[in-house]
């Protein structure tokens, strides 16, 4: 444009997005405001628009000089603290004192309730010298549409009205106003031309430019703090133009902060207000309770209503620059589900069916969800968990249960229970990935959820009069809890002799082949290892995975193969901190900082989750441990932040001050942890009602009341056992129509069997291997009906010695 002046070192440094230590995450409760924002270290962080999933800024924070070589920034050089503004509410008084004491610096930080606006009431305070001894430099890092580069930005005026403004064309726009006049304004190229350079070098915009074209930029004002005593406003618009943002900016500045602020504290109080009380306690403004239930329900979109993304954070994101698109503002299925049973947990149950609805419309035409993914659906990464498609199954049950659901609800989301049933049959047990999104195999936290989903569907199943099915679905679940200890269970190792125990629940076991699923024996490639570290044999592997067979109900908490895993998920991953204690998520973890404290950068050392503690304090419970589940939820609410977020990770070794790392206390990995905060929710509940809240109730009574024992061995083309418990039927199943030839006698005899339909993609066949003896064999293969054609190989399943207890 003529007159610009072209801010020079193009396209500016590469661009990095902010501290994922997050002191505080807020939006409006209504639709109408597509605007999420986050703080840390005393200002504002990353700014989400028009999507949750789509960052918008780096972040924002207040630069302060005097004309005496005075440079002070807001984020390295005060303290801050941080306190609500109203009990149960995502708006925060912000207080930071510079260390030299020097100033004082107060923020109340909210959105605008009905425009995408970030609003900050400021206020300036001398505390050594005069207001007119200080300049006051607002500095702004656009990050529009989740990219720091391919940014312009520059300065400009809406209707006369002096702002600053950046834009990606066609995707966002932002617009900065403030309540007092701009003294000076600048748009530059980080760490070349931006204003952050400038004024550490010389105190003052020595070289204002008016605009920085596609590169990382930032923008700079001056605000005339003389001219309002030190109080002033600064309105942050979005939209798609720049002029829409300004407009969006400058109706705020006209309404006033005090119209956006009642409103934006009676609309949360009032959804507060629908929550159960969960102790019967009163409630401060911090209160644990309170601030989950807000940081649950503002992780939740608002153009796609239902979802939840994990955390509105990236992990080490001061170390992460635009490759790293997605950090955790994305949805995982199973983060999703947990969450919304945290809301369930305390009384919310639209969000229920909004997260309902939603997962039937973003399911796969498979049946099964992606491993994570934007929230129009569109994947982000390929992998494939079978917990992922077993949780929404829980979820619509325990919504039933809690009378979330109506009838003519659930009815509606049968076809997308049936088809995640169908999936997880034809799949598991096996999973690709297990919870941790790592490795393939027999995992017991995905078994658990597996088949307890599959009673939970076999329930549901009953209720759209499919009887057979459900039936089916019963079966299969039991046969795969019976092989829950076939396939994860070790004993008579080396690891089980050094802690004293018979034996324990690995973390996972991967088949070595189809042929060989079974494999407690096996090697476990482990993740974010450095190469010469990064197999371990199944066996020397544990993890606090396995305490979900209690959590869902298919195994007693006093059963001595539970007992004894814990003890070795106590040698070798608790950690004892002066907040309490904490787990990791398996031993050789990899997935953290590095040993001097530097960000994980794809190998690191795994460090302790609160997530965890939550999950022992419900084993506790279960177990009729109270108290001490009570103290794990005390340990949980010490792990938290100055603004009450819990972290994914707590920092486990010696204190690294200069990194910000203090046993004990967050790390740089997510925070909050959205998944966390639910089970901290859920935890409370628990303890009100002495139980595990979310506790399925089909297995308990199947498995721990009715012990039922299977019948069933189940055989199929990518589960090929080649041997099976004594007196028990096989079951073949294949995925089309099928006669089979079989026989028990070594050919000398052969017999047809026609397979049956289940209703879920699969056909069965029951051969009555029951009456063969230990050592005998029974062979088969298959001629497919609907192709006129023979397999063309025999198989063949041993039947296996009977144990000293049978």
């Amino acid at each position: 444009m003529d007159g610009d002046q072209y801010a020079p070192g193009w396209p500016g440094i590469p661009a990095r997005w902010s501290s994922s230590a997050k002191s505080g995450v807020g939006t409006a409760i209504n639709p109408r405001s597509l605007v999420w924002f986050t703080l840390s270290h005393g200002i504002l962080n990353e700014v989400y628009h028009p999507r949750i999933d789509w960052a918008c800024t780096r972040d924002m924070e207040l630069i302060v000089t005097d004309d005496q070589g005075f440079v002070s920034e807001e984020k390295r050089h005060a303290r801050p603290q941080v306190e609500y503004l109203a009990v149960g509410v995502p708006a925060y008084r912000l207080t930071n004192v510079a260390t030299d004491g020097r100033y004082r610096i107060e923020k109340e930080i909210i959105a605008d309730p009905y425009r995408a606006v970030v609003l900050q009431r400021i206020r300036f305070v001398p505390l050594q010298g005069k207001l007119e001894d200080y300049h006051v430099y607002a500095l702004l890092a656009p990050h529009l549409g989740n990219q720091g580069a391919g940014n312009t930005a520059w300065v400009g005026d809406y209707k006369g009205e002096p702002m600053l403004f950046a834009e990606r064309e066609g995707q966002a726009a932002l617009a900065l106003a403030s309540s007092a006049p701009w003294l000076a304004r600048s748009a530059g190229f980080v760490g070349v031309s931006d204003g952050y350079q400038q004024l550490i070098t010389g105190g003052r915009l020595t070289s204002p430019y008016t605009r920085a074209e596609n590169g990382n930029v930032a923008l700079t004002g001056e605000v005339d703090i003389q001219a309002c005593g030190g109080d002033f406003v600064l309105a942050l618009g979005f939209d798609g133009h720049a002029f829409a943002a300004a407009n969006h900016a400058r109706s705020c500045l006209f309404d006033g902060f005090d119209s956006s602020l009642e409103q934006y504290i009676a609309e949360w109080k009032g959804w507060q207000g629908s929550l159960l009380s969960l102790d019967g306690e009163e409630e401060g403004a911090g209160d644990h309770y309170r601030v989950s239930t807000a940081v649950l329900r503002t992780h939740e979109a608002k153009q796609f209503r239902g979802s939840l993304i994990a955390s509105l954070s990236i992990p080490w994101g001061f170390a992460k620059g635009d490759n790293d698109l997605g950090g955790y503002h994305l949805v995982w299925a199973r983060d999703l589900v947990e969450t919304v049973g945290g809301l369930v947990a305390a009384g919310a149950r639209h969000e229920a069916r909004r997260v309902l609805r939603y997962l039937q419309v973003t399911q796969e035409p498979d049946g099964h969800w992606a491993q994570n993914m934007w929230l129009d659906g569109t994947p982000y990464w390929s992998g494939v968990q079978l917990d992922e498609t077993g949780f929404p199954i829980l979820m619509a049950s325990q919504a039933w249960r809690e009378g979330a659901l109506e009838t003519r609800e659930l009815e509606q989301l049968w076809p997308m229970i049936r088809q995640a049933a169908a999936y997880m049959v034809t799949r598991g047990p096996v999973t690709g990935q297990d919870r941790w999104e790592e490795n393939p195999g027999y995992s017991p936290f995905t078994l658990a959820v597996e088949i307890s989903s599959l009673l939970a569907a076999a329930d549901l199943a009953e209720l759209a009069h499919e009887a057979e099915m459900a039936g089916y679905l019963r079966e299969t679940a039991d046969s795969w809890n019976t092989g829950v200890e076939r396939w994860t269970y070790a004993a008579g190792t080396r690891l089980a002799h050094q802690v004293g125990v018979q034996g324990y629940y690995v973390r996972i076991a991967p088949p070595d082949t189809l042929e060989n699923p079974l494999t407690v024996e096996g090697v476990v490639a482990v993740k974010n290892r450095p190469g010469d570290q990064s197999e371990m044999p199944a066996d020397e592997l544990v993890s606090p995975d396995a305490l979900a067979l209690v959590r869902f109900g298919l195994r007693a908490p006093d059963d001595p193969r539970i007992l004894d895993t814990v003890k070795v998920i106590d040698a070798l991953l608790k950690v004892e901190t002066p907040y309490g204690p904490a787990w990791h998520r398996y031993n050789n973890d990899g997935y953290g900082e590095h040993e001097d404290g530097s960000p994980f950068d794809g190998t690191g050392i795994g460090r302790a989750w609160p997530l965890l503690t939550g999950e022992r304090a419900h084993y506790e419970l279960a177990a009729g441990r109270e108290d001490e589940a009570r103290r794990l939820m005390q340990a949980m609410e010490a792990f938290a932040n100055e603004g009450g977020m819990l972290p994914e990770q707590i920092w486990d070794a010696p204190d690294i001050p200069e990194r910000e790392l203090f046993f004990g206390r967050p790390s740089g990995s997510a925070m909050p942890l959205v998944w966390a905060h639910a089970e901290y929710i859920k935890l409370r509940r628990s303890l009100r009602e002495k139980r595990v809240f979310d506790m399925p109730p089909q297995p308990v009574q199947r498995y721990l009341v009715e012990h039922k024992s299977c019948t069933y061995t189940i055989w199929r083309f990518n589960h090929k056992i080649p041997d099976m418990p004594a007196r028990q039927s096989l079951r073949l199943e294949t995925l089309a129509p099928a006669t089979v030839h079989w026989s028990m006698d070594g050919w000398k005899t052969a017999h047809d069997t026609q397979t049956r339909p289940t209703g879920l993609g699969v056909h069965v066949a029951d051969l009555p291997s029951g009456r063969l003896s230990s050592g005998e064999t029974i062979a088969f293969t298959f001629y497919w009906t609907e192709v006129d054609r023979w397999e063309g190989t025999n198989f063949e399943v041993t039947v296996e010695p009977l144990s000293a207890s049978e």
